[in-house]
């Protein structure tokens, strides 16, 4: 059952048919299909945060943290110094000016922003770029996808900010919200550091094992770096293979190696502070750093990108806070992490001043002899972890942009049964395997992998400032003068980095942008698409005065049962469902129209997931239900979606039986004559666009009567209108044995519905889908017709399907097809 539909979508500046909601017709369709505003603020708050940790929790969360957190960071002194040097050593002095750069990057970048000024820009835990989007989205009308609704606003987490007027908030905010091309690049800077974060979950395994392997060839100098990659590869497969089990598993496995690891790199430091030179520590004044850029010129800019290497994982780190509570993240990292990370950078350091020659390998040519061998393990074992914090943080930010409506839909397990945001990706698990061993393989040495890491890095980390001062201004409501401090200060270091990274483009530094490009195109193409298909459902949607017309069995044979026909709106009847019925001779008894709808929210509580609304009078048996979710929620197979909905379409029934101020209201007799249902099908619209007018005006009469009042009479109205229609109720049918009477309680009637609903789904419940193909129009320009034609229904094919991840049964799913031109 398909169908062709060719709409044409409105361009920007013109006006939409939201935008043209005048006339009778539209009093009718608001007064039929209002929105969930009540509904939403019914609903029990019994939402409650998580309890605050004992001390004991904390520390071992903080020891935990260490495997998913700070895996990379901590491993960046295996290929710091040689990154930085790459053609060797001239003066003592440089030595002593490249640590001074890496001790106030590393205060700088990863202490003072990342762990204690961006991370505390996190949506109830979650990290990354997407989610920064997210608090946006709910202060400011930012979103692509229009589909914001007040009483989402009621959500226990829908936490936001209100701005005095005038304000400097209050300004950002209208100005962002003026120009729909602003929002466009808002949406660009978001998605080009999610794509650089998927690029460096590809590059931080390949130089972090490359790098820990090659201590083969220390001592055994003419060993081939053929052994040195294939080794390194296969230790990469089997980190990818080891993923499935789960982050709550591998952070306990991991854990204590990168403790290990770093209580070896912090003493071996000490060891060698105190055995070559105790006068590196002189680095710590920040005199240094331009008697070093006096010295070196424009070399020892070039080489800034060599020292961007000691703080990458950093952007990993804000990924990856989901994981764990923030105060646990911060301890980890004050108090362990950063100190041990100076004492192995000063180490090195007094190490290559007295031997300059071994620049190449510093790292290994300074472990002492006696331990060389365990601490060659521990290095490979630590750098094993190290790609464990990216790859970790690639899975969240991959679930956060398919719940935007960024990404295709991919399979997303749950790995953990007491923590929801543990999470794995099998899809995005292999493509990044492929991607580390393609890389590994092509480059064979650290140098150029890691120009490609600090393009990556440093990419991220200048639009994560962007996207802070907006966080800034419009949820913290910050003063303009500490925002500009701020932009300033991270900015002037940023983009120092970027200027140096530059001047590696050729070798190796054009490869994230590969990365990033391909993901940026995909993520473009399947959002335009995403936002086009939405905008289709909202400008075909079926009038309620059409639905009203065809009376309460729908001018067709309402067969025992119920139908759940799933649509993107959250108002207003879909274009599938006329579709459905103008095509087939029999409709459900009962018809719902789910809409599973994603909000800029980290998760909704199980409690308020649903809204349910009854649509049009009650002897049509129609309602609507939102299902909501947050970007960190998952369908999962043990979730009865159906019996949740159903409980929740009781509940409501329930409750609206309590509301009424009459029981008989709007109910009335369904005991219709057969003749003269298609001629009232075809004419009823005529008759009702005849009578709206007066519906407006006798509304408008009683503007300053009680709201309630309007009701009552508008319900009257629409019950006269519609109990003069012809329509057919098939004998024996759950409608015709369960009719209402006029003398019916409301317990009674309540119950007498409540039973007519167990009956249909006793009799069996359908999902109707809307199998919606997107096409290029014909004469659309070439770069559409590739992007729709070709790289989205590509993406459409491979994708999971609605139903699979709605774990809908395959034998009680009927697909509705329709063919949409943009």
């Amino acid at each position: 059952m398909a169908e062709r539909v060719e709409a044409s979508i409105p361009e920007e500046g013109e006006n939409t048919i939201e935008e043209r909601h005048v006339g009778s017709m539209w009093e009718l369709e608001q007064k039929l299909d209002q929105p969930m505003d009540e509904e939403a603020t019914k609903l029990n708050d019994m939402y409650r945060p998580e309890k605050s940790l004992s001390i004991l929790v904390l520390l071992r969360l903080s020891f935990q943290s260490l495997g998913i957190v700070y895996g990379d960071l901590g491993t960046s002194p295996l290929y710091v110094f040689y990154n930085t040097f790459p053609d060797g050593i001239e003066d003592s002095e440089d030595v002593i000016g490249a640590l001074s750069l890496i001790i106030y990057s590393l205060l700088l970048i990863p202490l003072i922003k990342y762990v204690f000024i961006v991370c505390k820009a996190n949506d109830n835990g979650q990290g990354g770029t997407l989610a920064i989007y997210s608090l946006l989205c709910r202060h400011a009308k930012v979103s692509l996808i229009p589909n914001h609704q007040r009483s989402d606003e009621n959500l226990t987490t829908y936490s936001r900010t209100l701005f005095p007027e005038g304000s400097f908030s209050a300004k950002t905010k209208k100005w962002l919200e003026g120009k729909h091309w602003r929002k466009r690049a808002l949406l660009v800077i978001v998605l080009l550091g999610t794509c650089m974060t998927i690029g460096d979950g590809i590059l931080t395994p390949a130089i972090s094992v490359l790098s820990a392997t090659g201590g083969i060839k220390v001592n055994n100098p003419k060993m081939s770096s053929d052994v040195v990659v294939i080794v390194s590869i296969i230790i990469l497969i089997g980190l990818f293979s080891m993923q499935h089990y789960g982050t709550d598993k591998v952070g306990w496995l991991f854990a204590p190696i990168v403790f290990i690891w770093l209580l070896f790199i912090g003493a071996t430091g000490i060891y060698n502070i105190c055995k070559h030179d105790t006068s590196v520590l002189k680095a710590f004044s920040p005199t240094y750093i331009y008697l070093y850029f006096k010295r070196r010129g424009r070399d020892g800019w070039i080489s800034l990108g060599g020292i961007l290497l000691s703080i990458t994982g950093t952007e990993a780190l804000y990924a990856d806070i989901a994981y764990f509570p923030l105060l646990a993240i911060q301890l980890a990292f004050t108090f362990f992490v950063f100190p041990c990370l100076l004492l192995a950078y000063c180490g090195q350091a007094a190490y290559l001043v007295n031997n300059k020659d071994h620049y190449k390998d510093a790292f290994y040519a300074s472990i002492p002899d006696s331990v060389y061998w365990p601490m060659f393990i521990v290095a490979t074992l630590a750098a094993i972890v190290g790609s464990q914090a990216t790859i970790s943080g690639t899975y969240s930010i991959v679930k956060q942009a398919v719940s935007h409506g960024c990404f295709p839909r991919v399979k997303i397990v749950h790995t953990s049964k007491k923590l929801i945001g543990q999470i794995y990706c099998p899809d995005i698990n292999w493509m990044l395997m492929i991607g580390c061993i393609a890389v590994t393989a092509s480059f064979k040495n650290q140098s150029q992998i890691g120009n490609a890491y600090g393009t990556a890095v440093v990419l991220v980390m200048l639009m994560t400032t962007l996207l802070m001062v907006l966080i800034m201004i419009l949820v913290w409501r910050c003063h303009w003068s500490l925002v500009l401090v701020f932009a300033v200060l991270s900015l002037v270091v940023e983009l120092s980095y970027f200027s140096a990274v530059i001047f590696k483009f050729i070798e190796g530094g054009w490869v994230p942008l590969i990365i990033a490009a391909i993901s940026l195109l995909v993520m473009s193409v399947w959002h335009y698409a995403t936002v086009k298909k939405y905008e289709f459902e909202v400008h075909s949607k079926v009038s309620m005065s059409w639905i009203l017309g065809l009376g309460p069995s729908l001018g067709l044979v309402r067969v025992p049962g119920i139908g759940l026909v799933y649509t993107e709106l959250a108002r207003g009847v879909p274009h599938i469902f006329s579709h459905f019925i103008t095509n087939l001779p029999a409709i459900h008894s009962v018809v719902v129209f789910v809409c599973v709808k994603y909000l800029p929210v980290y998760t909704v509580p199980e409690e308020e997931r649903f809204l349910v609304k009854r649509i049009g009078p009650k002897t049509f048996r129609m309602f609507r239900c939102v299902a909501r979710y947050g970007y960190k929620d998952l369908h999962r197979k043990d979730d009865d979606f159906e019996t949740k909905l159903f409980n929740s379409l009781f509940s409501f029934i329930r409750i609206e039986t309590m509301m009424e101020p009459g029981a008989n209201s709007s109910t009335y007799s369904s005991a219709y004559s057969v003749n003269q249902t298609q001629d009232s099908r075809d004419g009823l619209v005529h008759n009702n666009n005849n009578n709206n007018h007066n519906v407006n005006n006798n509304n408008n009469h009683n503007d300053n009567n009680n709201e309630n009042n309007n009701m009552d009479m508008f319900s009257s109205m629409v019950d006269y209108t519609v109990s003069t229609l012809d329509t057919i109720v098939p004998v024996g049918s759950p409608h015709s044995r369960m009719s209402f009477r006029q003398s019916n309680t409301v317990e009674e009637e309540e119950e007498d519905e409540l039973e007519f609903l167990r009956t249909c789904k006793e009799s069996g419940v359908v999902h109707i889908m809307g199998n919606t193909v997107v096409k290029a129009r014909s004469g659309a320009g070439l770069p559409k017709k590739i992007a729709i034609d070709y790289v989205y229904a590509f993406l459409a094919k491979i994708c999971r399907e609605n139903s699979v991840i709605l774990h809908v049964p395959h034998e009680t799913l009927l697909n509705v097809g329709q063919v949409f031109y943009v």
